[in-house]
C-alpha cells in the first residue's frame, strides 16, 4: 500500500511562514514526482507546486510563485513546502500527492496517490 502523511499545518498570521512536510511510505519510488495541492472552502482543489522525480524541475501555481518553495529530502521519500509571506487567501487544506512516474505535472488527474491533508489557516 501507498501512504502519504502531511504535517506542519497550523494557524499563522499574515506575513508569517509555515513549512509543510509529507512523508511517503509503501510502494512509492524515489523517482516519482511529488506535489502539493490545496482546497479552500467553496473552491476546487488547485495546484500549488510539484517537483520532478528524475531531475530538479519544479513548477508552481500562480498563487505560489515567489513565495513558496518545494523540495525533497536527501532520501527523496519526503517532500516539503516552505511557505513564506503567507496571505489570508492561502487558507486551505493542503494535500500531498504522488504521481506514478517522474515527470512533473500540474493536473490533479495525473496524481495517483494522495494524503489526507493538513489545515493551513492564515489570519489577517
Amino acid at each position: 500500500q501507498v501512504h502519504l502523511t502531511e504535517s506542519g499545518g497550523g494557524l499563522v498570521q499574515a506575513g508569517g511562514s509555515l513549512r509543510l512536510s509529507c512523508e511517503t511510505s509503501g510502494r512509492v519510488w524515489d523517482t516519482y514526482a511529488l506535489g502539493w495541492f490545496r482546497q479552500a472552502p467553496g473552491e476546487d482543489r488547485e495546484f500549488v507546486a510539484v517537483v520532478s522525480g528524475s531531475d530538479t524541475t519544479t513548477y508552481y501555481g500562480d498563487s505560489a510563485k515567489g513565495r513558496f518553495t518545494i523540495s525533497r529530502d536527501n532520501s527523496r521519500r519526503t517532500v516539503h513546502l516552505q511557505m513564506d509571506n503567507l496571505k489570508p487567501e492561502d487558507t486551505a487544506i493542503y494535500y500531498c500527492a504522488a504521481r506514478d512516474g517522474p515527470v512533473a505535472r500540474t493536473e490533479k488527474s495525473q496524481f495517483k496517490y494522495w494524503g489526507q491533508g493538513t489545515q493551513v489557516t492564515v489570519s489577517s
